[in-house]
């Protein structure tokens, strides 16, 4: 069952990882998908590989915290297509700086890019949704960063919180105002792709799968289930929510080792 058919959506960091494998399961199940992307080579492998699998893709050169951009990226999608139904704002980075260590510069970057950048994609979102036939669906990819104390990155935790109560502000805006827009957020734990190149050779990385309660790492595909999820009329009662794919670890894994190896990673 094409469970997104007909519907128009973007995806921010479509151009790999969790975006690269949300956009292809999106466009798998019947949606028309607007990968966006730092890299725009990245983002084009993925759209063409999406047309030449059947589906229907267009590739968006795309900085989050460049509002010219946001203004350019949702442009694009609804001069295409018309509309906008799904934007799932996954695109960030981190910089595995204790704090101690963390500049105000560095301070600064990571939230241009992680709440700076979530923000301007909701307003965007929302702006494009108002007067939609259908209900609109963002999505904002945060982590369990935002839950636990134990990451590495203090900057990248303050971000990833900061997300957590703007989709729950806006979401309860959007539904008091009347918007029919729904906005929710996804909370990843340790995935196993290109963001965590960086600390794959360490020795935690390798005794995480020891200490998750399901006994793996997450793959992207376990997130961009949820994304397909969200973005479905199967999730049409949730709205401000949080959903969190982590294997468990919220439950009882150690924070202090999650905290090295979350979603975070060089913005793509």
């Amino acid at each position: 069952m094409n469970r997104v058919d007909g519907k128009v959506a973007l995806v921010t960091g479509g151009g790999r990882g969790i975006g690269k494998v949300s956009c292809e399961l999106l466009a798998q199940a019947g949606a028309k998908v607007v990968v966006t992307d730092i890299n725009p080579a990245a983002a084009d492998v993925v759209a063409n590989e999406i047309v030449s699998s059947g589906g229907v893709a267009i590739a968006v050169q795309h900085d989050v915290a460049n509002e010219n951009d946001w203004k350019n990226a949702v442009g694009a999608a609804l001069e295409r297509y018309g509309k906008l139904d799904v934007l799932v704002n996954n695109a960030g980075m981190s910089l595995f700086n204790e704090c101690k260590d963390t500049s105000l510069e560095d301070w600064r970057r990571t939230q241009s890019v992680n709440l700076e950048g979530v923000f301007l994609g909701v307003r965007s979102g929302i702006n494009a949704m108002i007067g939609n036939e259908g209900v609109g669906s963002i999505i904002n990819i945060a982590s369990i960063g935002a839950l636990l104390g134990g990451v590495s990155d203090v900057s990248y935790a303050a971000a990833k919180s900061g997300v957590r109560m703007l989709t729950k502000a806006a979401a309860v805006e959007c539904g008091t105002k009347g918007y029919n827009i729904r906005i929710n957020t996804i909370y990843p734990g340790t995935i196993d792709s290109p963001m965590n190149d960086v600390v794959r050779d360490s020795p935690g990385w390798r005794m995480i799968k020891k200490l998750l309660p399901i006994g793996r790492l997450g793959l992207p595909i376990d997130i961009a289930r949820g994304v397909l999820f969200l973005a479905s009329d199967d999730s049409s009662f949730m709205t401000g929510s949080d959903l969190v794919i982590d294997g468990g670890a919220t439950a009882g894994a150690s924070g202090d080792i999650l905290g090295l190896f979350d979603h975070g990673g060089p913005q793509r």
